[in-house]
């Protein structure tokens, strides 16, 4: 077993967060202190790295409960702002996805579809404090005889109102081409033919999971940024696989980690949640979301360090092979060359944008640390960490 230079705990510096006395940096500033004092120093003089993210996350909603009626119903069909939620729960309960889109919207029928309103869209709608027309079905029961329910509601008006996202925080992923001859419109922006251009997601060397590669801070009970409040990791997210090629420094290079996040709606902010239109794709919902980072010792130290330079997605085009469930990687490039405006590729320069907000992903990592500085906000000390597959 490794033997460290450097060991705290977390509860060492959550008492030091306590007395005001916990050195908190973001994740960029913690690469120049890295370079000029070494990962050991680092170590010894830091206490929390915060990172942060802003991106469209579709495996995303919210679980609602509106209270019962009276007389009472059994809401088996529930539609919020016409958006259909899922009412197999209990009799007030529902659960509207991020990606569900407003009954009646044409789709794709006149393509490329518009997509202007769906399940993203009521969640800020909710958090904002506007009006949201409620409405429900049931089947009628001896002891939930109402058979139809309207009513216009606010976020307040909710009985509990939780945000539940199964896969959130993606610790890499693609930057996807179109190879084809034609425009096409993804989950992944639009791709202009003959790869005329590039889009890639995360926020690079400020994502949370790039800098903890091996989860070994991160996990069930861990204390987040999430929506503009404080949420949880609740489990492992959908699709989370360690098992994928890594650099040296410990990164994937191709999608891997996820986590499944939980909050308070009625705490969060529609400037942290954001509903989105994909044109010809569908609806999605932009979340903020910062993980703090301890710094246990000189490896978290220098994980927490790594630069947009030493972190690389893969190139896979979706025009054709993409779609075909046959999607090969045709390279990979660095974030910082994604992060410049273009990327040479197969003797070609081609123009890249981002889905990712980096100004955002900054601003997360700034109120994260400020909430720790003053106090406000504890690390939480992980239940059960992310699975890793034995990596190290």
């Amino acid at each position: 077993m490794k033997r460290h230079k450097v060991h705290k705990t977390l509860k060492e510096i959550n008492e030091r967060i306590k007395q005001g006395e916990a050195v908190v940096v973001t994740a960029e500033e913690m690469i120049d202190i890295v370079e000029r004092h070494g990962d050991v120093e680092a170590a010894r003089r830091i206490d929390v790295v915060t990172t942060g993210t802003f991106s469209p996350m579709c495996s995303s909603g919210a679980f609602l409960n509106f209270g019962h009626t009276s007389p009472k119903i059994r809401a088996s069909r529930v539609w919020l702002n016409d958006v259909p939620a899922y009412g197999g729960i209990a009799a007030v309960d529902c659960y509207i996805g991020a990606t569900e889109v407003v009954e009646g919207d044409p789709l794709n029928s006149v393509y490329p579809g518009e997509f202007n309103y769906g399940g993203g869209h009521v969640i800020q709608d909710l958090v904002s404090g506007n009006l949201i027309r409620l409405r429900a079905e049931g089947y009628g029961t001896d002891c939930y005889p109402l058979r139809k329910f309207e009513k216009n509601i606010t976020l307040h008006d909710l009985r509990d109102a939780m945000l539940f996202n199964p896969r959130n925080a993606y610790q890499n992923y693609n930057c996807a081409v179109n190879m084809s001859d034609k425009t096409i419109h993804t989950y992944m922006g639009m791709l202009r033919p003959r790869m005329a251009n590039a889009n890639y997601a995360t926020s690079g060397q400020l994502s949370p999971l790039f800098n903890d590669p091996y989860y070994r801070t991160i996990g069930i009970g861990t204390r987040i940024f999430l929506g503009g409040a404080q949420g949880f990791v609740a489990w492992p997210g959908t699709q989370h696989n360690p098992h994928v090629i890594r650099g040296k420094n410990g990164a994937p290079r191709e999608g891997a980690g996820t986590i499944a996040t939980i909050g308070n709606l009625k705490e969060m902010s529609p400037e942290w949640l954001v509903g989105a239109s994909f044109l010809g794709y569908g609806v999605s919902l932009y979340v903020g979301i910062g993980i703090p980072i301890p710094i246990l010792d000189e490896d978290m130290a220098r994980y927490t360090a790594v630069k947009d330079e030493d972190l690389y997605a893969q190139i896979y085009d979706y025009g054709m092979d993409y779609p075909k469930g046959a999607a090969k990687s045709l390279g990979e490039v660095s974030y910082k060359e994604l992060r410049s405006g273009s990327i040479d590729f197969k003797g070609r320069k081609i123009s890249t944008a981002p889905l990712s907000s980096y100004y955002k992903a900054r601003e997360i990592c700034e109120i994260l640390k400020e909430w720790i500085e003053r106090g406000d906000f504890l690390l939480g000390e992980p239940q059960q960490l992310l699975p890793d597959g034995d990596l190290e």
